[in-house]
């Protein structure tokens, strides 16, 4: 064993607070201590360290270089902690008390209902919390850690992913839309010159451009319902998961274009647990439901064409 810190945990987490909240006044609010407290704690870091944190500019407390570098490792620290409490937290009181999954609304519906329902019947007081995402939306989810699991178009720096499964993508519009009139198959070229329904990104950080065609003239909503709506009223056409407009084919409300050979577009939906190491049974257990239902529900589609970045 190493030696035993000197500097607890709650002077860390006084360090960073100060920081982050901009002052030692708004620290002492965030962590619910007493000024001189936190005052008190980041003298003591820099008395144990011999070097000082922070240096004054005018009435402003400003990080030295020695400072920055206790702020970074600090931040890693208190991550660490809080995860493996979390881990133990989860191991000692069994199944979680809720589980909050990021999906990409092109996973197909149904089947994450399936999944859920069978894990409900094992785990009946787990709650589920669902964030419906499109494209960065459950990459940024699983950054900010505000999940525990996510099935994403994306997989984030630092986190290792599973291949779920791949979906084909088809250009659908209502039947009586110009691009059937046009009686032949159809480029993406003729595509461009129609109104495209795109769905927008839920990240903060979103491509404003997005779009599979860059199409000049483009809708953009915020769900797949509106986008569906639209097409439906032959407002547009857009690309659609074949899955989730099943029933509108069948119902003759979408009709799906014509396009010439090498038009194939496909999207990749992988499985990413937020902390594999410290996942809670719960979690551990639904990822597993997921992988199996989707290997026996939906077999892999060959992989041809192109990877499609959606609109």
């Amino acid at each position: 064993m190493g030696p035993t810190p000197t500097i607890s945990l709650e002077q860390w987490r006084a360090l960073v607070a100060v920081v982050d909240e901009g002052g030692y006044a708004a620290a002492a609010e965030a962590i619910h201590k007493s000024q001189s407290a936190v005052t008190y704690a980041v003298q003591r870091v820099e008395k144990l360290l011999g070097v000082k944190a922070f240096r004054l500019e005018g009435r402003k407390a400003v990080l030295t270089p020695a400072g920055r570098m206790f702020y970074s490792r600090a931040r890693v620290l208190l991550d660490e902690a809080s995860s493996l409490e979390r881990a133990a937290h989860r191991n000692s009181a069994g199944w979680e008390a809720e589980i909050t999954i990021a999906v990409e609304i092109i996973f197909p519906t149904w089947l994450l209902l399936k999944c859920l329902d069978r894990f409900g019947q094992e785990a009946p007081h787990t709650r589920i919390e669902v964030i419906e995402t499109v494209l960065g939306g459950a990459p940024e989810a699983l950054l900010e850690r505000r999940v525990d699991l996510a099935l994403t178009p994306r997989v984030p720096p630092g986190f290792s992913g599973e291949s779920l499964m791949r979906l084909a993508f088809v250009p659908a519009a209502h039947p009586d839309h110009p691009l059937f009139r046009l009686g032949r198959r159809l480029t993406l070229k003729d595509l461009r010159k129609h109104r495209n329904l795109i769905v927008r990104d839920t990240s903060v950080k979103r491509d404003k451009g997005g779009g599979f065609l860059e199409a000049e003239q483009r809708w953009t909503v915020g769900h797949m319902a509106t986008s569906l709506q639209a097409a439906r009223m032959g407002f547009g056409f857009a690309w659609y998961p074949e899955e989730k407009i099943r029933e509108e084919i069948a119902a003759g409300e979408l009709k799906v274009l014509p396009l010439e050979d090498g038009g194939d577009a496909f999207g990749e939906i992988y499985l990413v647990l937020a902390d594999p190491e410290g996942a809670g049974p719960g979690v551990r257990r639904l990822a597993e439901i997921l992988k199996k239902d989707v290997r026996s529900q939906c077999a892999r589609r060959p992989r041809k064409g192109a990877r499609m970045t959606r609109g």
